[in-house]
Formats: structure tokens, C-alpha cells, sequence
């Protein structure tokens, strides 16, 4: 970067990003126990509740609670669920018309009206209000004690998956807000930074498990980008030993179960054992790799597929990307983000014990991280 006053050259040391987006959780439901390894983590200390109904001032209340293990079924966290679970109320013209403050105060009573499958292992309830240890989620609990932790890094759009994934490579939707089946096979067109990075000179690669999500960018089925995409099993660890990692790498996991092949991307009913083996494989091949004092690696979620997280979600200052309103009945103007998810910033640059208090990431304009 060129200064106005002089001519220095600046130059920095990451060369090289890595991102990875896991699927559907909170940031209280995986790291808010955490606080308990670093107090300055905005995390939880068990007195955090809801409500059983929040119409009614004497309705019961439910402790967030540390007894995650295994979690079936998968909450909702549809635009509609993640509305009620953020304001309080069911969403309704009227109740969207009122602009209530964001007192997360409705994730229990958005459960108690979810459907429990046959073959569930706790109630939706349970489900919601309930985090991880960190001892059970080892591999998380190393990194933020290396690490840093981000605690204020909030979902782009309060919608399913595929909008927020969507804007994690090109900073909008173009108006998704749900994961809609037609548009996504025919690809939505809006510009990624896979086509900025082309268009400057750099390179980027991306190395997929299965079907990868980022096909859904029409830009990048342009056959001139065929030889960016990698298959993981094949290349990743290569890649990695040989240092032919290139600019902007992006992991794509396995969003489903392939016969005797469990899924690794933590969306419910995933296990997150398997999430955190995946996390730790690509973690040590970074770490092993002669690019690794070049690098920044992100781990970051997509959604917090309907678990509590008791931190407001910002609501105010956020501006649409580019004043596409979403579909009815909802019309959502892209104004609001969504619930807090899990992101940990990881690189030789980051010391133990060190970090700023805040930073700004494209539409996540209200992002902090804590070490």
C-alpha cells in the first residue's frame, strides 16, 4: 500500500487465507462455555434463560445449561424461526411493523411449538438451551486458548443456510432467503470475490468433499475457473506439503452422510465429534505447511441453525448490499443480521494472550474478537 505522504511499500505478511464454514450452530451453543478458559470471552455463566412463553410474565423459565452431547433433532431456523427467536414474537406483518428491540428472549418458545421427530435424543427444548463443554469439543478449546476468538461475529442474513453462505463469498444473497431450491440450481449472478481475486491477479482454489455449495455462483461455472476447484481427499494435504496453496483457499466438507461416511460440517444431527477431526486434520496440514507464517486461517459458521445465543443481534446501521428486498410474504430489506455465530481466527501472527478488541468484516459490520 502506497501512502499519500511518501512512497514506502508496506508489506504485509499473510499471503495466503483459508476459509472454512461449518454448518448451524450458535456461537453459546459451541464456544460460550469457553468463558470459563478466558473470562473476556463474551460467553455465558448459566444464569442466561428464556421463557417457556413470553406472553405471559409468569411463564416458567429455562436455564441455558452445559449438557450438550449429541444433538437430534435440528432446531428451526427458518427467516420465520429465527424472527421469533429474536424478538419474542410469531412473525406477522403487524408484529414485523413494530420493530421490536432484539431481546433473544424467544428461542424456547419458538421450540416448544417445533415438531420432535420419532427418533430424537432430547426435546427441541434441550436441544436449544443447551451448549458444549469445552472438553468435549477439544479441538475448539486449544485454538481459543492459542487463538483468537471472535464473540461479536453475527450470520449475514437471520435465514437458513444457503443465503448466509452465499454471502460469505460475495457480501449478498441477491435477495435469498431461504435455501430456494429453483434459484440455487440455476445460479445466482451477482459478482464473488473469486472473480475480483481473477480479475487483480491472484489465485484461489477450492477443495470439496462432496458437490460443493459455491457451484451456486453462476460466475463460477465458467469453464475457465474448472482447474480452481480440487478435490480434497486427492490434493488438499499436497497442496499444503508442497506449498502450492494459493491466495484464497476454501474447504467445502461433507454436508451429508455417504454410506459408512458420516458428514463432517456439525449441521444437526451431525455429530461434532467428526466436525472436530475434520477441524483438526486441515489445521495440521496448515500448520505443516512452509506457507504456514504466510497464513490465515478462519473458521467461521454459516447460521446458528436455531440454538440460543443470548448476545443481541444488531438491527440498526446495517445497509442492504444492494437494495434487493427479498420475497414475500416477508420482504426482508437485508437491514438486520442474524444470531452470533462461532469464528476463530487462527495464524503464527496471532500471539498467545494477544489481540485488538475489534474488526470489521464485510457485512458483519459489528464483528469483535477477544483473545
Amino acid at each position: 500500500m502506497t501512502t499519500n505522504s511518501s512512497t514506502t511499500i508496506h508489506s504485509y505478511p499473510i499471503k495466503t487465507v483459508v476459509i472454512l464454514v461449518q454448518e448451524n450452530r450458535s456461537f453459546d451453543h459451541m464456544l460460550g462455555w469457553m468463558k470459563s478458559l478466558n473470562p473476556k470471552i463474551n460467553g455465558v455463566i448459566g444464569t442466561e434463560s428464556n421463557s417457556i412463553s413470553t406472553s405471559d410474565s409468569n411463564s416458567n423459565r429455562v436455564l441455558f445449561s452445559d449438557q450438550s452431547i449429541y444433538v437430534d433433532p435440528d432446531p428451526g431456523h427458518s427467516i420465520q424461526d429465527i424472527y421469533e427467536q429474536i424478538f419474542g414474537e410469531p412473525w406477522s406483518e403487524a408484529s414485523a411493523a413494530k420493530k421490536l428491540p432484539p431481546m433473544m428472549d424467544g428461542f424456547v418458545q419458538n421450540a416448544v411449538r417445533q415438531e420432535i421427530p420419532k427418533n430424537a435424543t432430547v426435546t427441541m427444548t434441550e436441544a436449544v438451551m443447551n451448549g458444549f463443554k469445552p472438553d468435549l469439543v477439544p479441538i475448539y478449546k486449544e485454538l481459543v486458548k492459542e487463538f483468537a476468538v471472535c464473540d461479536r461475529w453475527f450470520a449475514s442474513v437471520p435465514a437458513s443456510t444457503q443465503p448466509n453462505r452465499l454471502y460469505v463469498h460475495s457480501a449478498t444473497s441477491h435477495g435469498l432467503t431461504s435455501n430456494d431450491t429453483n434459484k440455487l440450481i440455476g445460479g445466482l449472478p451477482q459478482k464473488t470475490i473469486f472473480d475480483s481475486l481473477d480479475e487483480n491477479g491472484f489465485n484461489f482454489g477450492i477443495y470439496y468433499q462432496q458437490p460443493p455449495s459455491t457451484l451456486f455462483y453462476r460466475s463460477l461455472r465458467k469453464l475457465k475457473y474448472i482447474e480452481k476447484f480440487h478435490e480434497y481427499g486427492l490434493t488438499f494435504k499436497k497442496h499444503c506439503e508442497e506449498g502450492k496453496l494459493p491466495n484464497y483457499v476454501v474447504i467445502e466438507q461433507r454436508f451429508f452422510d455417504l454410506l459408512s461416511i458420516p458428514g463432517n460440517d456439525d449441521h444437526p444431527s451431525h455429530d461434532v465429534g467428526e466436525g472436530q477431526k475434520f477441524v483438526k486434520e486441515v489445521y495440521e496440514a496448515l500448520r505443516g505447511s512452509p506457507q504456514w507464517n504466510e497464513m490465515l486461517f478462519v473458521i467461521t459458521y454459516d447460521e446458528h441453525g436455531g440454538f440460543y445465543d443470548h448476545v443481541p443481534t444488531p438491527v440498526d446501521g446495517i445497509p442492504s448490499p444492494d437494495d434487493i428486498v427479498g420475497p414475500e410474504p416477508f420482504k426482508f430489506k437485508f437491514d438486520r443480521l442474524g444470531v452470533r455465530v462461532p469464528t476463530i481466527f487462527i495464524s503464527p501472527w496471532i500471539e498467545p494472550g494477544k489481540g485488538k478488541n475489534k474488526m470489521h468484516m464485510h457485512a458483519n459490520k459489528n464483528s469483535s474478537y477477544t483473545h
